[in-house]
């Protein structure tokens, strides 16, 4: 490996939505995140519906009308 070409790695703390704080190390240092493993449906097996300006409601309102 070459000398003095790879990043500083720093110590950084990553906050989620739901309260969770994982502390790790990166080159962009601390951050938030909107969603973890600990609160990911995929993850716990719950259904959680992550609705971006109604876009999941317009999605089922165009395609129950199909569906008829």
């Amino acid at each position: 490996m070459r000398a003095d070409i790879h990043p500083e790695l720093k110590a950084a703390s990553i906050s989620c939505a739901c309260g969770t704080v994982f502390e790790t190390r990166s080159t962009a240092g601390s951050y938030s995140v909107d969603l973890c493993s600990a609160c990911h449906p995929f993850y716990t097996g719950k259904q959680k519906l992550v609705d971006a300006e109604g876009r999941v409601e317009r999605f089922r309102r165009r395609y129950s009308k199909a569906a008829k």
